[in-house]
């Protein structure tokens, strides 16, 4: 096997593990929750803390890739992932857990932030595409098989089963990436690490996201959610003005003078929008409104990571031989036309229909996503790929969290008038659709002027 696709192996595993673990916790926080004596609402913090942390420490650790070396660093996250890990397994307290899942969360950032940069420099253009196609492939498995694996190893083993296997692995993955991942040539030497923009950074985005993702439960006028989010906001706003006048700062700004890496963050950053607005309001659809058990509706909700599985090494394959512009805009088309037609769902669906509602939004995003991160990541400088590759990762996150909370914002809202879920959960798709159409017009308009000015 050439060393190329060595690499792609060894990020793949890296992303795996990281994803997976963002979803296995899921189905075993009851159980964790009756063994540590704690509600199911303070439990919930063991899966607050960890996407938090790795939303606000994905720029820093791009960044220190690219002055230190994106081996070192994202080999390192094997070993701190599997750390934390361990620290999880003993946990005897929440507060324990909470801050294993704070360490765990460090690892998973150091491998996540990296992984695109590690492939987009393994791989040469013509390449490019198949390969971050098959790291989507992976990251919708790793996301997919999280509930169900998680659910088989806590009855045969116990909730600490769930962090215990990833030691092996991660250490097993750090030997690995040591012998396997090139040396770099290329980083930003002469430059410095901007300490204080990294605390300003994490501060100020763990803060407005905490805000952003605890809205709809706390309510958009509470004072503290009001005060946190402020803050937050007020950090990042100080922070983009600090690094425009630095010589290193902490995210070089350059990058989005690049039309086709702005368009696509932009274009990205919407997708991710408007699929999530689903993601818990089809759960709650399944099973309270269809009555179908948890299981049935792990199955039906299946059809978008399966689809888009499938569906993104292929579309990365087609982007590398014609293009991504035609792949982008039918990829946000076919989203937008799978959120109108979730509006026909009804109480006498069928699990079968649900599934191929879904469907069709994984073809979408599928077709979309890796044309689009190739796109991205062919304009950048090696020496900036660090950076780049967790901005596009630090933007699929705040699209998630997004997504999600605007869409129970918007349910909550129209079933307090109107009493009815099904109208209130048609209303969420309406307003996905409409973020839809505005992620199409903009990246129709964006490729323009990236050819016009490429003319």
């Amino acid at each position: 096997m050439s060393k190329k696709w060595l690499v792609l192996a060894n990020v793949a595993l890296g992303t795996f593990m990281a994803t997976l673990d963002g979803s296995i916790v899921n189905v075993a926080l009851p159980t964790i929750a009756r063994d540590l004596g704690v509600t199911i609402g303070e439990i919930q913090w063991a899966v607050t803390s960890y996407l938090l942390t790795i939303s606000g420490l994905l720029l820093v650790f791009g960044r220190a890739a690219d002055l230190w070396g994106r081996r070192r660093v994202y080999a390192s996250g094997f070993l701190v992932f599997s750390l934390g890990s361990f620290f999880c397994g003993q946990a005897s307290s929440l507060l324990v857990l909470i801050l294993a899942r704070i360490l765990q969360a460090v690892g998973a950032a150091m491998l996540m932030a990296n992984s695109m940069g590690l492939v987009t420099a393994a791989f040469p253009p013509q390449e490019r595409g198949r390969a971050l196609g098959l790291i989507g492939t992976v990251v919708s498995a790793g996301s997919m098989t999280g509930p169900s694996l998680g659910g088989v190893m806590v009855a045969q083993w116990g909730w600490p089963s769930i962090f215990y296997i990833n030691i092996p692995i991660g250490l097993l993955a750090f030997i690995w990436s040591i012998f396997n991942l090139p040396r770099e040539e290329e980083l930003s030497r002469g430059e410095t690490f901007d300490r204080l923009g990294a605390v300003l950074l994490v501060t100020g985005l763990t803060a407005f996201l905490w805000a952003l993702s605890e809205g709809y439960k706390l309510g958009w006028t509470d004072p503290r959610l009001l005060a946190v989010g402020s803050a937050g906001l007020a950090l990042l706003i100080f922070l983009f003005y600090r690094m425009r006048r630095m010589d290193s700062p902490l995210i070089d700004l350059t990058l989005f003078q690049r039309r086709p890496f702005f368009y696509g963050g932009i274009t990205g950053l919407i997708s991710f929008i408007s699929l999530f607005s689903t993601n818990l309001i089809m759960t709650f659809y399944v099973q309270q409104v269809l009555g179908y058990s948890p299981a049935q509706a792990g199955i039906a909700l299946s059809a978008f990571p399966v689809v888009m599985a499938v569906v993104a090494p292929v579309a990365g394959s087609l982007s590398d031989k014609f293009g991504y512009q035609w792949l982008t805009n039918t990829g946000l088309a076919v989203n937008t036309i799978g959120l109108l037609a979730l509006t026909t769902l009804n109480k006498n669906s069928s699990l079968l229909a649900v599934f191929l509602h879904l469907a069709v939004l994984g073809l979408g995003m599928g077709l979309f996503q890796s044309p689009n991160n190739s796109s991205m990541m062919e304009v950048v400088p090696k020496p900036k790929l660090g950076i780049a590759g967790s901005i596009n990762a630090l933007m699929r996150n705040v699209g998630m969290a997004t997504g999600i909370a605007y869409s129970m914002s918007v349910f909550g809202t129209v079933y307090k008038l109107s009493h009815d879920f099904l109208q209130a959960m048609d209303w969420v798709f309406y307003t996905g659709a409409l973020i839809s159409i505005l992620g199409l017009v903009i990246n129709m308009q964006g490729r323009k002027a990236v050819q016009e000015g490429a003319r």
